[in-house]
């Protein structure tokens, strides 16, 4: 029987006179579940719906007709789904509804080929997943046996990461962690919240590590260097990911006492550790990703800049400079920059200040590289500056990191708060809290490649709550993503999550103890109360997560409404499946429909469909770059870390274009900005074929782990 994301307990079952009803139903998979007539009504509302057809008494006439049919067949029998279905076919038809059966009857063939196809990657799928996410759930998630089959459900995944995590519990209080683990699950099998990919892939493994990414020190000397390359090693056999501020090593050219000859520069060094991550592709279940940092007063940086600009290099590598404010406000004024070698502290050179900002604009719009990290915004935030200040981040930027430092994160789906036109916030309080208490005994349940990362994440505690599916959220409130509304609903939405995951970690405080460091902290400073942890929310990219969840990237604007994936050897072509349910649930739904958006991957400039649906539909293109800021601005005025967000430009976008947006998000005081302009790179993970028309298929294709947000590359975490 068809379900729906959601889905609410049974309804009482409408009887006609004398009617019966059966009192259970077996699934496909033989498990005997309660009958739920509510579920028959849901169906047949959609299939009239898309059928054009509006009679309110409907769904009950004909749930009722069909429960009694069943209970009158064979008496004490439980039905199955497929009978459950054939009848629903059947009493649509004695009702003179043939328009409605034949759309009911279209919804069976498409859920049909898709657990045929599920069937054919060997997995089962109770979570009722798309297919892109059970083809990469099976490729890195799914448990395997030695012929590489799936020995576990999508479902059984889920509980193998709460039960893993929630052992953690028992350190607390002996016996917690049953209660906890059977929380976790649900929390994590309604698609609520999920953790990074490393907690998914690796809870209850051998491989142990949890975190999604760490910051790795490294200092001026062959040791540290290739120390920290050995460290990166092993995160990333793990699947983790890694960032690094390569600030403190020599520049090119400048003098090796020991053996009288001169230092290659940070650069060179850059290569060696995308080589190597390169050859480990991440214990070969996903690419590894890897953040470079330098400084802007190094002497190397104009290399720096430009590394990225030849097809093929540092392609392991996001790459960022760091500017602090002086430098910024030398480039509004006209000013000189100092160069400055990190081994004697001495001013090398000295430039326009505008000359190397025009170099790094140049470079982010040939190639989207390097961003920028402002480093003095995020150091006021720092909540543990005796410890130094903060220089790197993890690979996509939205979780700035002393060294050693780890990001344990996970995202809230906030689509699944919905609920009668507005968003469930009572429903969100009590996720958020629960997914606080799972990401802190994250902390406690990982394993760690080195002493050293383990002390630094015991010591301070950090963990990042985000969302997901803010996109999906809007549209289905018919908010433009574009919009003054939807501006505000994101910060209302951020501030409410951090108040909450606060108080979450300061009751988890009361109950275990503030994290370690907190007397040092700037919270001690403030008289706020004793927190579990030093840091609590973040907004990443989730990429594979949110694929997973069925929702769109992070914070980011959905980047087409409609593109194709070759899975299983074979193209499909999906719809944004809440596009696709809103035109058929509103009776506009045609092939025609499906093959204009099929063929532009856009809906704002159809001539078909209302104004409301089109404004509420945008794609990242087709949203200025103002607001990509502005939504940007909004979610980082309340969060503690930082927010990962690229801001989309056209092809036809300018250097000077690229140098506005860098100035204005400095001015909006967030704490890092990238910008991806779309086909600046050959190997993006999302092309526009151009817009030929239904006629010729689809035209935006799509990497099988393509989520959305930015096209330019897939985010694993």
């Amino acid at each position: 029987m068809p379900g729906r994301p959601g889905a609410r307990p049974a309804t009482e079952v409408p009887r006609r006179a004398g009617g019966r009803t059966p009192t259970h139903v077996r699934r496909r998979d033989g498990q005997r579940v309660p009958f739920d007539a509510g579920r028959i009504e849901w169906a047949v509302r959609r299939a009239a719906a898309e059928a054009g057809e509006r009679d309110p008494d409907l769904p009950a006439t004909v749930a009722g007709a069909v429960a009694e049919a069943l209970a009158s067949g064979r008496p004490g029998r439980v039905p199955d789904v497929e009978e459950v279905q054939d009848e629903v076919e059947r009493q649509l038809g004695l009702a003179g509804r043939d328009r409605v059966a034949k759309a009911f009857a279209a919804y069976r063939r498409r859920r049909t080929e898709l657990r045929e196809a599920k069937a054919r990657l060997g997995v089962r799928d109770e979570l009722k997943l798309g297919l892109a996410a059970v083809v990469v759930l099976r490729e890195r998630f799914l448990r395997r046996d030695e012929r590489g089959r799936p020995v576990e459900s999508t479902g059984e995944l889920m509980d193998r990461a709460a039960t893993h995590v929630a052992a953690a519990e028992d350190e607390h209080r002996p016996g917690a962690s049953r209660r906890w683990a059977e929380a976790f699950s649900a929390l994590l099998r309604r698609l609520d919240f999920l953790p990074n990919s490393p907690t998914l892939m690796n809870a209850g493994t051998p491989v142990g590590l949890l975190s999604g990414c760490v910051v790795l020190p490294i200092e001026d000397s062959l040791r540290s260097i290739f120390a920290a390359l050995g460290d990166a090693a092993l995160v990333h056999q793990a699947g983790g990911g890694t960032g690094y501020t390569f600030t403190h090593l020599r520049p090119a050219g400048d003098r090796v006492a020991s053996t009288g000859g001169t230092a290659s520069g940070p650069v060179s060094f850059l290569r060696v550790f995308d080589t190597a991550a390169g050859v480990l592709r991440a214990g070969g279940r996903r690419r590894s990703a890897n953040m470079a940092v330098l400084d802007a007063s190094h002497p190397d940086v104009v290399e720096f800049v430009d590394a990225k600009r030849t097809p093929g290099e540092l392609e392991h590598f996001n790459l960022s400079v760091a500017v602090p404010d002086r430098f910024l406000r030398a480039v509004e004024r006209g000013g000189t920059h100092r160069l400055v070698n990190p081994r004697t502290g001495r001013t090398v050179a000295r430039m326009p200040a505008r000359e190397l900002f025009e170099a790094i604009c140049a470079s982010a719009h040939a190639c989207g590289d390097p961003g920028l990290l402002f480093v003095d915004a995020i150091n006021r935030a720092n909540p543990l500056p005796f410890l130094g200040r903060i220089e790197a981040t993890n690979p996509c930027g939205e979780v700035p990191l002393l060294p050693h430092e780890s990001c344990n994160l996970g995202s809230i789906n906030l689509p699944r708060f919905l609920r009668d036109g507005g968003v469930d916030w009572d429903r969100l309080t009590e996720v958020v809290h629960l997914a606080v208490r799972f990401l802190d005994d994250v902390i406690d349940a990982g394993r760690y490649p080195t002493p050293e990362l383990e002390r630094a994440a015991l010591a301070s505690r950090k963990v990042g709550l985000g969302v997901m599916g803010l996109a999906e959220l809007l549209a289905a409130l018919r908010i433009p993503y574009d919009s003054d509304e939807a501006v505000r609903l994101a910060g209302r939405l951020t501030r409410h999550i951090r108040r909450e995951a606060h108080r979450a970690s300061a009751a988890l405080a009361a109950e275990r103890g503030p994290f370690p460091l907190f007397e040092q902290s700037t919270f001690a400073r403030r008289g706020s109360p004793p927190l579990r942890n030093a840091q609590l929310t973040s907004i990443a990219p989730t990429g594979t997560i949110s694929l997973v969840a069925g929702t769109t990237a992070g914070i980011e604007p959905m980047f087409a409404i409609a593109y194709a994936r070759t899975v299983l050897g074979h193209q499909v072509v999906e719809l944004n499946p809440l596009f696709e349910r809103t035109v058929r649930d509103l009776g506009l739904y045609s092939d025609q429909l499906a093959a204009r958006v099929a063929a532009t991957g856009r809906v704002r400039d159809d001539p078909v469909l209302p104004p409301d649906i089109r404004a509420a539909f945008p794609t990242a293109l087709e949203v200025a770059a103002e607001w990509h800021l502005r939504m940007q601005a909004a979610v980082q005025r309340h969060v503690d870390a930082a927010v990962s967000k690229t801001v989309n430009l056209p092809a036809d976008a300018t250097v000077e274009d690229v140098r506005e947006i860098y100035l204005a998000a400095w001015r909006a005081r967030v704490k890092g900005i990238t910008v991806y302009r779309y086909g600046s790179k050959p190997d993006q993970v999302l092309t526009l074929l151009g817009d030929g028309g239904g006629a010729l298929g689809p035209s935006v294709h799509a990497d099988v782990a393509f989520a959305g947000g930015c096209a330019g590359h897939v985010c694993e975490f």
